[in-house]
């Protein structure tokens, strides 16, 4: 198991410098000029510009831009925001805890929802309850992501009022602590929902395939005819044997879910690392752009290890596997 982990961390290195190579060229080649948008439509003195581009580094060839971002990087220093004036670490960090806190119980539901609808799908084969839940993840899976919160927007926030349009806090907030939990959920409930909706659907699908290929399983069949309670045998033989894809597409939602944060931060104005991203590619702003593409293959990387190491405390037969590695 620790030589499978090493292994998998040492892909997991080259992994991540690719793409931060494929940001930092992504984000040099696409239109638009960062001193342009620092300086604006305003009149700057002659020789302004490239006193700008010579502070930030920009006046560099790229391999030299590129190699100076990997010095510094490697000191743990991701460099200098030009729009925010302000480092780009502390800037990431603080937006990918709010990103966090708008995810991770979205996934949460999103993966626990999921599974039980596919439990009920699955023992109800062939049911009107079975074509309900079949309908339900269809449905999910085609709406898009920022269709779905702009609907909620203007239902549940315009015209019946229940929900803040935007913000994470209210600005006259609480000064209680609860005051400010409550207040953060009030405001969590429209992009949670739709973070959950639109993820949702996934373990659906794969759960009530998974457990119904593993109920027509010999070993099943063979708990049955023992006269083993049908409950039983769903926790013990069933549920278990069909976690491994589960636990798959969770870890797979959890790359999707920061994709999707981008948009659902945008519609909602939610400050996390998906609005940060926004707004960093309309100023240009080519450190916070290479920031968070660095935190989010980090993020992503490790979730997709941690999935992988899961697999042998959820199925002893993978384990011969993974310490064959």
């Amino acid at each position: 198991m620790v030589r499978y982990a090493a292994v998998r961390l040492a892909w997991a290195v080259p992994t991540v410098l690719g793409i931060v190579l494929l940001g930092f060229v992504l984000t040099r080649v696409a239109p638009g000029d960062p001193v342009q948008a620092m300086i604006g439509e305003f009149p700057a003195p002659p020789g302004y510009a490239d006193q700008i581009r010579e502070r930030f580094g920009l006046d560099q060839s790229l391999p030299t831009q590129f190699w100076l971002f990997l010095t510094s990087l490697a000191s743990g220093d991701l460099g200098f925001s030009f729009a925010h004036n302000a480092p780009v670490l502390d800037i990431i960090l603080d937006r990918m805890a709010n990103t966090l806190l708008l995810m991770v119980p979205a996934l949460v539901l999103a993966s626990l929802l999921g599974m039980l609808l596919g439990v009920l799908g699955a023992r109800r084969a062939g049911t009107r309850l079975d074509t309900l839940v079949t309908v339900v993840t269809i449905s999910g899976q085609s709406v898009p992501v920022f269709w779905l919160a702009m609907l909620l927007v203007l239902v549940f926030a315009v015209q019946l009022g229940w929900f803040p349009v935007a913000g994470m806090l209210s600005i006259t907030g609480s000064d209680t602590a609860f005051g400010v939990v409550g207040d953060y959920v009030w405001h969590w409930v429209l992009p949670g929902i739709t973070l959950t909706l639109a993820y949702m659907t996934v373990v659906a699908r794969v759960a009530r395939s998974s457990i119904l290929e593993t109920m027509h399983q010999d070993y099943v069949l063979t708990a049955e005819a023992k006269g083993l309670n049908r409950r039983e045998v769903m926790r013990r033989h069933i549920f278990r044997n069909a976690l491994p894809p589960i636990v798959t597409v969770i870890g797979f939602n959890f790359g999707l879910v920061l994709t999707g944060a981008v948009l659902t931060e945008t519609v909602f104005g939610w400050p996390g690392i998906g609005s940060l991203f926004v707004q960093a590619v309309t100023n240009r702003d080519y450190p916070v752009i290479q920031g968070v593409f660095l935190f989010s293959a980090v993020v992503v990387v490790l979730v997709n290890l941690l999935v992988d190491l899961l697999y042998p405390v959820i199925d002893p037969r993978m384990r011969g596997s993974h310490a064959r590695v």
